[in-house]
């Protein structure tokens, strides 16, 4: 019953805010019209008010149902989410430039000055969703002491936020997995949210895993979005396409220790720090810690970890959320960095979550070459 009730108030607060975006929006462009645009007051409002409820709805369907309506509904709302973001700072960027205008005595008409901005806001969405689209190869070399010769210039491949739902679906799983095959890496680590949440089959989705073949094996740890609830599902798909599904474990990869914590343990420093304890990890050894998030690389380099591979961040996929990623994981918020002893590689991911938009941030498959 709490939980339930939690849920509301949430869904209320994102509500709310959603009606006071399309509210500014209307006020924005219905100030100051030309006089041959009185009449289309009503239907702006009108519009915006649909617009208004459009996602919040969708996602209450998306997560009990999975069909052609829901999917494209959920598709489409979810692009005005992101475009929603652009047109709002563009509205703000309206009364920045009028009120400037208006303090220096230049006689500027407001709503053309609208119409330029809320022009500058749909090109930039509309590149957003592009970018979205275009998964790029990153590359990254790795220096790690104690590397196992075996290892000294092999390749491993990261992917995470794949975001397997309404908006991506296993099509689109095929296209990385072929991608990931094409630079024939010697290990492949999936860092969590294979899948977004919402209703979908997913052993369906995560068939074509299967087809992921390297010389040292396929490893997958399960991200926040597989953990909203019972994760078992999307586990023992994952696990049915044949990827080795790591569950506060070790592995020995040719003298290479690779250990596994899911999103629930590893987000708490607490419980990250009970669970690495319990592995018995040799600090003469090169090791990596595959985890979904960054959010305690501290307890990872007490714990002698070499290398942390994570994702989650997105880099905040578009602008404004890009500052708040950076501002909450300061320099792990993406690439490599360093803590101490211990480097850490932060993907920005694959896919996307809510809006399918990516403007500041590219979707990426990393390759990386040790060293």
């Amino acid at each position: 019953m709490r939980r339930r009730q939690g849920l509301v108030v949430f869904i209320s607060i994102i509500q709310s805010l959603l009606i006071f975006a399309h509210y500014f929006l209307y006020k924005t462009w219905t100030f100051q019209p030309p006089d041959n645009a009185i009449q289309g007051k009503a239907w702006v409002g009108t519009i915006l008010g649909i617009l208004c409820v459009s996602f919040v709805a969708a996602s209450l369907l998306a997560f009990r149902y999975t069909n052609v309506f829901v999917r494209t509904f959920y598709r489409a709302a979810a692009v005005w989410m992101g475009l929603l973001s652009f047109l709002f700072l563009t509205a703000v960027l309206s009364w920045v430039i009028f009120g400037i205008a208006s303090i220096a005595g230049a006689q500027l008409h407001f709503h053309r000055i609208a119409e330029v901005c809320f022009g500058l806001g749909a090109a930039l969405g509309l590149l957003g969703v592009f970018n979205a689209s275009w998964t790029r190869i990153t590359h990254a070399r790795i220096h790690l002491e104690n590397l196992p010769d075996v290892w000294r210039g092999r390749k491993a491949a990261l992917i995470s936020d794949v975001h397997l739902g309404h908006v991506r679906n296993g099509s689109f799983l095929r296209r990385m997995v072929s991608k990931i095959l094409e630079q024939e890496p010697d290990a492949i680590f999936i860092a969590g949210d294979l899948y977004d949440g919402t209703a979908i089959d997913a052993h369906s989705a995560a068939a074509p895993l299967s087809e992921l073949k390297a010389r040292h094996g396929v490893y997958f740890v399960a991200g926040n979005h597989e953990q909203f609830g019972d994760d078992s599902k999307y586990l023992n798909a994952v696990a049915a396409a044949g990827v080795r599904v790591l569950r506060n474990e070790k592995v020995d990869l040719a003298g290479l220790q690779l250990v596994g914590v899911p999103y629930n343990q590893a987000s708490n420093n607490g419980s990250l720090a009970s669970v690495l304890r319990r592995v018995p990890l040799d600090r003469d050894r090169a090791s990596i810690l595959l985890t979904h998030a960054p959010d305690h690389p501290d307890i990872a380099e007490a714990a002698g970890f070499s290398l942390q591979l994570s994702g989650h961040t997105h880099l905040g996929q578009f602008i404004p959320w890009s500052w708040f990623a950076r501002r909450t994981y300061r320099q792990f918020v993406y690439g490599l960095s360093r803590i101490g002893k211990m480097q850490v590689f932060t993907s920005s991911g694959a896919g996307t979550w809510g809006p399918p938009l990516r403007l500041g941030s590219n979707p990426e498959i990393v390759v990386l070459q040790f060293e």
